[in-house]
């Protein structure tokens, strides 16, 4: 087993780890879950160094994994597709892990873990089916001994209840990989920009409604960053194109706008960009994950679990209101979301300023 920098776990081995040759990690779901379970992977990696670690993602999302060095294979899984899970499931099966989390507590999740016929399998007791585990840990609040716990730190909790060091709580983490960076590069070259250039990373879009700020708005912010010299170039994926046409439509200053990147393309972009100003969204963890400074405003998400997790100069600008943290995508307090709505562009500004500030701050520590 590996240096862990001092990190400690939440609890005692749970077996001899010296025996472990094969891990399984599942974490279905979306972008911001997977960027979102890096720490955990990082963890591991450092812990089990000649171990093979194996991670099942959806196909979809699974690019985000791109070049990551801390596994060995990523495993996909089609959305949708029983026929994709079955298939799954008995690759699982044939690789004989030893040990097996499941980060996401999803039925489907839940069956691949206990498909893969692993010695140890690993999930939280409140998970539906938790009779599948033979390992079943306590809440992740009572690991850390505090009510409010962040996603990375729920899925940490899982492996230092095993005897994985994770105390250090490491940041997220994503490789930019050559062919993708030297993608971004000819397609901000065909655009007129400078790829050496300073510029910020603009996405106005949103999974939903109340997580989504005003267009307009992210227009005046696309202003001011123009005024202070910093160009934007605003991405979103390609069923949300009309978010930056109407982006681009409505602010005065000029824009470049891309909603046709892959996802490790984004990673590249994220990782060039001076300022990253979003929604809450798996893009934005992934700007956090390639410690670009960031300025994410929030609406409807709990902040305490779903902020970006990062090392890099970052704020949050929400508004604050009794109704929050919600528990769900649809405003039951007020029918149209509020709290997306509220949040005025001066605090937005207000944050970028604080943040670059941040940023350049830190730029002088470390030459010096």
């Amino acid at each position: 087993m590996g240096l862990h920098d001092g990190a400690e776990p939440l609890g005692p081995a749970r077996w001899d780890w010296q025996r472990v040759r094969r891990v399984l990690v599942v974490r279905l779901r979306s972008i911001g879950d997977t960027v979102l379970a890096t720490p955990a992977l990082d963890s591991l990696r450092r812990f089990l160094p000649r171990a093979r670690i194996d991670i099942v993602l959806e196909d979809w999302v699974a690019p985000v994994l791109e070049g990551f060095d801390a596994v060995d294979n990523v495993i996909r899984v089609e959305r949708g597709s029983a026929l994709s899970r079955i298939q799954v499931a008995r690759q699982l099966r044939a690789t004989h892990y030893d040990v097996a989390y499941n980060l996401h507590g999803g039925t489907t999740a839940t069956l691949m873990v206990r498909a893969s016929g692993a010695r140890h399998r690993v999930g939280y007791a409140y998970y539906q089916y938790s009779q599948l585990y033979n390992h079943r840990a306590p809440l992740s609040s009572q690991l850390w001994g505090r009510e409010k716990t962040h996603s990375v730190e729920q899925q940490l909790a899982l492996l230092g209840w095993t005897g994985v060091p994770v105390t250090d709580r490491p940041p997220t983490r994503l490789v930019v990989t050559n062919d993708a960076d030297a993608s971004v590069r000819a397609r901000l070259r065909a655009a007129g920009i400078d790829a050496s250039a300073p510029f910020a990373l603009v996405h106005p879009a949103a999974a939903f409604d109340s997580k989504q700020w005003a267009t307009e708005n992210f227009a005046r912010v696309v202003e001011v960053l123009h005024a202070r010299g910093l160009p934007a170039v605003a991405i979103a994926a390609p069923p949300e194109t009309e978010v930056v046409n109407n982006l681009r439509r409505v602010a005065s200053a000029p824009i470049q706008t891309f909603a046709d990147l892959s996802l490790p393309e984004v990673t590249a972009l994220g990782a060039r960009a001076r300022l990253f100003v979003g929604n809450d969204s798996g893009i934005a963890h992934i700007a956090a994950a390639v410690k670009t400074p960031s300025v994410v405003i929030f609406g409807s998400s709990n902040v305490a679990h779903w902020r970006p997790w990062t090392n890099a100069p970052a704020m949050v600008v929400r508004e604050e209101m009794a109704c929050a943290p919600c528990p769900g995508y649809t405003c039951k307090e007020f029918g149209v979301a509020q709290c997306i709505r509220r949040v005025p562009v001066e605090r937005v500004v207000a944050a970028i300023e604080q943040v670059l500030g941040e940023s350049a701050q830190a730029e002088v520590k470390a030459v010096r």
